[in-house]
């Protein structure tokens, strides 16, 4: 496995103030993304702490997680300098504000329905007298308005306020990746996952753009994280069943 390259340059675009902080979104559903909460102590954990954390001991710097509640509101502060390093499903749009590296795990999202939805398949969700709802501002939100022709589709900030807008029957679904959604499904009984998909998406780390040797350290890193088993590994532990992990970049 090829080692990652780190030097001087590199770390002073990785990490400008010595101390390596990370963005990261937090959720009460585990995703390859999300992060959730140790129960006990309330420190966040998941795939994307893991690889911080892996990360950080590759560079040698001390780590600092920036918390937030999804990826739209860690994009908007990619440019006033309150994170280095992010971990998020790619897109276009994204892109604008950020530069990604390879993608380190594979996702597909569809919807979680509420008990007396009749839907049972992506296409059936897009329906007239149907509500959808989506994280404002994610991928996964622009690929449901995308797709969504006919139903109506609203926002919520937070995967938690969209999960209790199923449960209240404020909405009649929820837009988000299935990893994550099998973790509202088991906590709201009568909900299902429909057949099919809206939209896959690759995760990736990710920094500011105009940080070309950060950008290199990063991508090197993930490469060596897939190769190495680290990625399966935090998937297995955070119990993700969906997610697979990226093959290696050509």
């Amino acid at each position: 496995m090829r080692a990652v390259a780190v030097n001087k340059e590199a770390l002073r675009e990785l990490a400008p103030t010595g101390t390596l902080r990370v963005a990261i979104a937090i959720s009460p559903a585990a995703s390859p993304f999300f992060a959730t909460r140790e129960q006990a102590s309330g420190a966040p954990r998941g795939v994307t702490v893991t690889l911080a954390k892996e990360l950080a001991a590759l560079v040698g710097l001390p780590l600092r997680l920036i918390e937030y509640p999804n990826s739209g509101e860690i994009t908007e502060n990619a440019d006033n300098g309150e994170w280095d390093v992010t971990f998020m499903p790619a897109d276009e749009e994204r892109a604008k504000r950020v530069a990604f590296t390879p993608p380190y795990a594979l996702v597909e999202s569809t919807y979680l329905v509420a008990p007396d939805c009749p839907a049972r398949t992506v296409e059936e969700v897009d329906r007239s007298e149907l509500r959808v709802v989506a994280i404002a501002n994610t991928a996964t939100g622009r690929s449901a308005a995308r797709t969504l022709k006919r139903a109506s589709l609203v926002y919520a900030a937070k995967v938690d306020e969209a999960a209790e807008m199923l449960r209240t029957h404020e909405v009649d679904a929820l837009a988000l990746s299935r990893d994550a959604l099998a973790v509202l499904a088991a906590r709201q009984p009568g909900t299902r996952m429909v057949e099919g998909r809206f939209h896959a998406a690759g995760v990736a780390g990710a920094v500011p753009r105009n940080r070309p040797a950060a950008l290199a350290l990063l991508s090197g890193f993930v490469e060596q994280a897939k190769a190495s088993g680290s990625v399966q590994r935090a998937l297995d532990s955070a119990g993700l069943k969906y997610a697979v992990v990226a093959a290696p970049a050509t």
